[in-house]
């Protein structure tokens, strides 16, 4: 991710000013109005990275999909939008982040986006797809512990599409999950106990960043 606010966006309660501001966004092919604040990751515009994820992608199939790292809700509102039979988890650790994506989905008149903190996604929740721009600046541990933790709960066959920049690992972090996630890794395991088994490869390429498919065995 880039667009760094003063802020880190990965901060659960961040102490800059919460005070909302309007801004003017195409979503979907539409143009649309939402709220951002500061101490959120891009509150300015959809940042580079998210707008290659949302060009690349087809829309989301219906049922349970999430956004990781939802921010404001780019890639929460675009999914809910696209695809009113989906159920868009929009997950963020940052609380004004979440307030956020509830205000905007409400301004949309999208009531399929649910907004929260990873620990309140419900255990038994499988996902049909998982999109996100995850925040790569967290550090590897943080960023390798956030995989390890969503992308075994993906149904079998289904995808996760995540957008990376290239001059911050994309590569590398494609040939980690390639190894991490090959069936034999004990302490990943899906909800149902198994070692949880994936291919990650190059969807796309564009503007100095990579989009990486990561489907579940």
């Amino acid at each position: 991710m880039s667009d760094e606010t003063p802020d880190h966006y990965f901060t659960a309660e961040p102490a800059s000013s919460a005070e909302r501001r309007p801004l003017t966004v195409v979503l979907d092919g539409r143009e649309v109005e939402v709220e951002t604040a500061g101490g959120i990751f891009s509150p300015g515009r959809v940042d580079l990275g998210t707008q290659v994820l949302l060009r690349t992608v087809q829309d989301p199939p219906s049922g349970d999909v999430l956004d990781l790292g939802a921010g404001w809700g780019p890639v929460s509102l675009t999914m809910a939008m696209q695809n009113p039979q989906a159920r868009v988890w929009a997950v963020d650790v940052n609380e004004r982040a979440l307030d956020l994506v509830r205000r905007n989905a409400a301004r949309l008149g999208l009531e399929n986006v649910t907004a929260c903190t990873p620990d309140d996604v419900p255990a038994d929740v499988r996902f049909a797809q998982l999109w996100s721009n995850p925040p790569i600046r967290v550090g590897k541990d943080v960023l390798h512990s956030m995989l390890d933790r969503w992308l075994p709960r993906l149904e079998p066959g289904a995808s996760a599409y995540l957008v990376v920049q290239r001059n911050l690992g994309a590569d590398s972090l494609t040939g980690w999950m390639n190894d991490r996630y090959d069936g034999t890794t004990a302490e990943v395991r899906t909800p149902e106990g198994t070692p949880f088994e994936a291919v990650t490869t190059k969807m796309a390429s564009a503007k100095g960043f990579r989009v990486l498919e990561v489907v579940a065995g």
